[in-house]
C-alpha cells in the first residue's frame, strides 16, 4: 500500500512507524512543513491505557519513551492558603521534543520517508497518487479544509484564555494553583515532564483577562515561533511566589482560546483524519497527543485487519469515534467548569478539591475512594460537619457516612437521606383516578429506602391531562385515592411523599406513552391551549391561545389541587414549570410569542407562573416544603439556556420555593439534547451555587444519574442538594436500600422495612467456600495510598 501522511506530529510519525513496521512492503510518506527539531508546547501526559498499547504495538518505541518518563501518583490543589493533596491518580509525562525525537529516529530505522520543511502537496493530487491520505495536520486542518463539505466540521471556541509555558522549576506532582486577584480568578495547571522543567499554563476567563490588561498586549501580531514577552513578563511577576528565582520557558507562547474541533465524519473517500484534525479535547483532562496515538494504534490496526482501505476507515471511525465522543464529553464539562471557576471559590478548601477533581465526571466518588480511601474518609467526615454547620442536619444527626446517606432538612420536612424517586408519568389511570397499581408503584419505592418519593405529574383539570391515562386531583374519588396511597407510605414506611402538580397545555390530548409518544388522539383534539397558538410540533394540535378568563380559571384549578393535596397529606408540594407543558410553554420564547403583558421579555413571560405559584404557595400549608421543576435550557436555538434558569430560579426563590428540580429540554420536539451522563448536572450545578447557595433554596438534580457513586459525586462536590433518580427506580425500586448494602452502609439513612431486613446482606453469587489467604493478608497489612512524587535522580 502506498500511505501518504500530510503532519509530522506524534500521531502522524507514530501512525507511520507502525504500518512500516507491521509490513516493510507499504510506502511510507511524511510531509512536516517545520524542521525536525521544532516543536511547539513542552511536555505531554500518557495514560497508563495509552503507554500499555504502545507497549504491546511496537516494543521499541515503548522502551525508549520509558527511558524519559517522569512519574508521579499525587495531585495538589492549592487553594486559599492550603494544599490539598489526593494520591494513587499514576501520571507519566515526558517533553515533547523528546518523543518526536524517538518517533523520527524509529521512522528512520524503519525506511519512512519524512519530508522536513516541506509542504505536502494538494490532498487532491495525492489522493489520486496514493492508496491512503492521512490528514494528520492539526486542529486548523487545510486537509480538512479542502473537503470541508464531506467531513462536516465544526469548531467551537471557547470563554476562557490560556498561554502555554515552560519552567525550569520542577514540580514534584501535578499542580493546580488557584489564584483569586482583583482582577477574578486565575488558575495555573502544571506538571513535570523531565528532570529539568515543567509544564506552566496560565488560564483564566476572557473577562478577567481582558481586565488584568493582557488583551492590551496581544493586540499586537505575533508571527509563526514569537512569543508574548510582554504578557509573559506580567506572569513572572504575578506568580513569583510560586516561580521564585526559576525561569519561565517560552516557546511561541501567546494566548489561546481554546477550540474544539468536531466532525461529521472523519474520512472521505481514500482521505482519513486523524489526531487534532479530527477533534481536540481540552487540555484539562488530557492531551492531544495521547488521543493521536491511540488514532494511529487503532488505524494502523484497522489497515492490517482489512483488504479493503475503505472497509479498514469505516472500522477504524467505529471503534474511535465513541471513545472519541466520551472523552470530548468530558473535557466540556471540565472546560466549562474552568469557566465558571468562579462560581466555586466560596467553597472551603476539601470541597473544591473534590469539586476540581471530579469536574469532568471520569474521576468519581468511589474512584477517589479507590485510589486514596484515607482522603476520602477525610472528605466524608468534613460533608457530615459542614451540612451540620449549614443546618440543613436534623439534630445529632452529623455521623460520617456516604453522603447520600446524610439525612435534609428541606424547609421544616426531614427527610432521611438525599434520594429522591422522581416524578415518572405512568398513564395508567381510569379517568384521572390513581387505582392499585399508583399504590405497589410509588407504595414499592417507598418500601425501597428512598428519602422523598414524587408521583407522576397530576393534573389540575381534565383538559390538563397530557393522555387519558393521566392522573388528576380534581375531583374527590381522586383525592380519595390519593390519600390512600400517602396513608400508605405514612404508615409503611418512613419515607415522604411529594405530589407534583401540572397542566399539560399544548402537550395535550396525546396517546399514551406506548401507543405513540407525543402523536395526537385519533378523535381530535380535547381542548389544548397554550400562551400562543404554536403548536408543539407539526403533528400536534394548534393550541387555543389563553384569555385572560382562561388563565385566571386554570390559577384557581392549581389552588383547588394544592388544597386537595395538602387534605391527602402530602408532605411536599412541586409545581411542574417544565418539559413544555403550561407553566414552562409560558417561560420559553419558543412557546410564547404573546404581546400582552404575560409575553415578550423575561419578567412578562415569567408573570404567569409566578401568579400561579403565589396562589399555591397562599393555600399551601406553611410547614410542608413547595418545590419548582424546570427546564434549564431548551436545547434549541434562540430558546432559554441555562443564562434565563438562573433568572427563573432566583425568582422563584424570591417568591418563597424551597427547592428548585434542575431538568431541562422537552420544550420543543425539535430540540437537539446533550445526552450523556449526569448531562443535566451543570445546570443544577450552576443555580446551586449562583441562587441555591446564596437564597438559602435546595436544589434537586436529575437527569441520566443512575450509580450510586454518581450521587455521591454530585453530593459531595456541592452540585446539588438533593439527586433525583427516575429509571433506575423502574429498574430497581429498591435501589437506594441495594446501594446501601453495596457500600457497607448500615444506618438510619437506609432503614430497611422489618419484614424485608432478613434480606439486607447482599447475597452472594457464587462459591465462597475456598481458603482465604488469610496469612498472606495479615502480613501484607493495609495497602497504604500510593504517594510517590517526580524525584528526579
Amino acid at each position: 500500500m502506498r500511505i501518504a501522511t500530510v503532519g509530522g506530529g506524534p500521531g502522524g510519525l507514530y501512525l507511520a512507524a507502525l504500518v512500516k513496521a507491521m509490513n516493510a512492503d507499504h510506502d511510507v510518506t511524511v510531509w512536516e512543513r517545520n524542521a525536525p527539531d521544532d516543536t511547539f508546547g513542552f511536555g505531554v501526559v500518557l495514560s497508563d491505557e495509552t503507554l500499555g498499547g504502545i507497549e504491546h504495538a511496537d516494543t521499541v518505541v515503548h522502551a525508549r519513551m520509558a527511558e524519559h518518563f517522569a512519574r508521579w501518583d499525587d495531585i495538589d490543589v492549592h487553594f486559599r492558603g492550603t494544599v490539598t493533596t489526593t494520591g494513587g491518580q499514576g501520571f507519566s509525562a515526558m517533553s515533547r521534543t523528546e518523543l518526536l525525537r524517538i518517533l523520527e529516529q524509529r521512522c528512520a530505522e524503519l525506511g519512512v520517508r519524512v519530508h522536513y520543511r516541506t509542504e505536502a502537496p494538494d490532498p487532491e493530487t495525492l489522493r489520486h497518487d496514493y492508496d491512503l491520505v492521512v490528514a494528520a495536520d492539526g486542529a486548523n486542518s487545510p486537509a480538512r479544509a479542502r473537503y470541508a463539505d464531506a467531513f462536516g466540521p465544526t469548531v467551537e471556541t471557547r470563554r476562557n484564555k490560556y498561554i502555554w509555558l515552560g519552567t525550569d522549576l520542577v514540580f514534584d506532582a501535578f499542580k493546580f494553583y488557584i489564584y483569586e486577584t482583583p482582577y477574578g480568578v486565575m488558575q495555573i495547571h502544571g506538571y513535570p515532564y523531565d528532570a529539568s522543567a515543567s509544564t506552566f499554563i496560565v488560564e483564566m476567563h476572557d473577562d478577567v483577562w481582558h481586565k488584568a490588561g493582557f488583551g492590551a498586549f496581544a493586540a499586537q501580531h505575533f508571527p509563526p515561533g514569537v512569543s508574548d514577552e510582554e504578557s509573559i513578563e506580567v506572569i513572572r511577576e504575578r506568580f513569583a511566589d510560586i516561580l521564585g528565582s526559576h525561569k519561565v520557558l517560552a516557546n511561541n507562547s501567546k494566548w489561546q482560546s481554546f477550540a474544539t474541533v468536531r466532525n461529521e465524519t472523519w474520512r472521505h473517500e481514500n482521505v482519513v483524519l486523524l489526531g487534532d484534525a479530527a477533534h481536540t479535547a481540552h487540555f484539562s483532562i488530557g492531551s492531544g497527543t495521547k488521543l493521536a496515538m491511540e488514532d494511529a494504534l487503532a488505524l494502523a490496526a484497522c489497515l492490517h485487519e482489512h483488504d479493503d482501505v475503505g472497509a479498514a476507515l469505516v472500522a477504524y471511525e467505529a471503534e474511535r469515534r465513541p471513545v472519541v465522543l466520551s472523552t470530548q464529553r468530558a473535557a466540556q464539562a471540565s472546560l466549562e467548569w474552568f469557566e465558571n471557576i468562579g462560581h466555586y471559590v466560596h467553597q472551603e478548601p476539601a470541597q473544591f478539591a473534590f469539586n476540581i477533581m471530579t469536574r469532568s465526571r471520569r474521576i468519581t466518588y468511589d474512584n477517589l475512594r479507590l485510589r486514596d480511601p484515607e482522603f476520602m474518609a477525610t472528605l466524608d467526615d468534613w460533608f457530615a460537619d459542614h451540612e451540620a454547620r449549614r443546618g440543613v442536619l436534623p439534630a445529632e444527626s452529623g455521623a460520617s457516612r456516604p453522603p447520600m446517606f446524610q439525612p435534609f432538612r428541606l424547609g421544616r420536612l426531614e427527610l432521611k437521606n438525599r434520594i429522591v424517586v422522581s416524578a415518572m408519568d405512568m398513564y395508567s389511570a381510569d379517568d384521572g383516578v390513581p387505582g392499585d397499581f399508583h399504590l405497589v408503584h410509588l407504595g414499592g419505592k417507598a418500601l425501597g429506602g428512598a428519602g422523598l418519593v414524587m408521583t407522576e405529574m397530576v393534573c389540575v383539570s381534565p383538559n390538563g391531562r397530557i393522555t387519558p391515562g393521566c392522573t388528576g386531583i380534581y375531583t374527590p374519588a381522586q383525592e380519595e385515592s390519593w390519600a390512600r396511597v400517602v396513608e400508605f407510605v405514612h404508615t409503611a414506611t418512613t419515607a415522604k411523599v411529594g405530589i407534583q402538580l401540572g397542566h399539560s397545555g399544548r402537550k395535550g390530548s396525546t396517546k399514551l406513552m406506548w401507543q405513540g409518544m407525543d402523536e395526537p388522539l385519533p378523535d381530535g383534539n380535547w381542548g389544548v391551549v397554550g400562551p400562543s397558538a404554536l403548536a408543539y410540533s407539526p403533528a400536534n394540535q394548534t393550541p387555543r391561545s389563553l384569555t385572560s378568563d382562561d388563565m385566571a380559571q386554570i390559577k384557581e384549578e392549581f389552588v383547588a389541587a394544592a388544597l386537595a393535596a395538602a387534605r391527602a397529606g402530602f408532605d411536599l408540594l412541586e409545581l411542574h414549570c417544565a418539559h413544555g407543558y403550561l407553566l414552562s410553554s409560558f417561560l420559553s420564547p419558543l412557546s410564547n410569542v404573546r404581546t400582552d403583558r404575560y409575553g415578550g421579555p423575561m419578567p412578562n413571560r415569567l408573570r404567569y407562573p409566578l401568579e400561579v405559584f403565589d396562589a399555591v404557595r397562599r393555600v399551601w400549608p406553611g410547614e410542608r416544603p413547595i418545590s419548582v421543576r424546570i427546564s434549564a435550557t431548551d436545547w434549541f436555538e434562540g430558546g432559554n439556556d441555562v443564562e434565563e434558569a438562573v433568572v427563573i430560579a432566583r425568582a422563584f426563590a424570591d417568591h418563597g420555593a424551597d427547592a428548585i428540580n434542575v431538568s431541562t429540554g422537552q420544550v420543543v420536539k425539535s430540540e437537539r439534547p446533550a445526552f450523556g451522563r449526569s448531562y443535566q448536572t451543570p445546570y443544577a450545578d450552576r443555580i446551586r451555587n449562583e441562587v441555591g447557595r446564596k437564597l438559602g433554596v435546595a436544589v434537586i438534580a436529575v437527569g441520566a444519574i443512575s450509580s450510586y457513586d454518581d450521587v455521591n459525586s454530585v453530593l459531595l462536590a456541592g452540585r446539588a442538594d438533593l439527586v433525583a433518580l427516575g429509571r433506575p427506580h423502574l429498574y430497581d425500586p429498591q435501589w437506594t436500600l441495594h446501594a446501601a448494602a453495596e457500600q457497607d452502609y448500615v444506618g438510619p439513612g437506609a432503614d430497611w422495612p422489618a419484614q424485608f431486613r432478613a434480606g439486607r446482606a447482599k447475597p452472594p453469587t457464587g462459591r465462597t467456600d475456598g481458603p482465604r489467604p488469610r496469612l498472606q493478608l495479615v502480613r501484607e497489612g493495609p495497602q497504604p495510598t500510593r504517594h510517590a512524587r517526580w524525584r528526579p535522580a
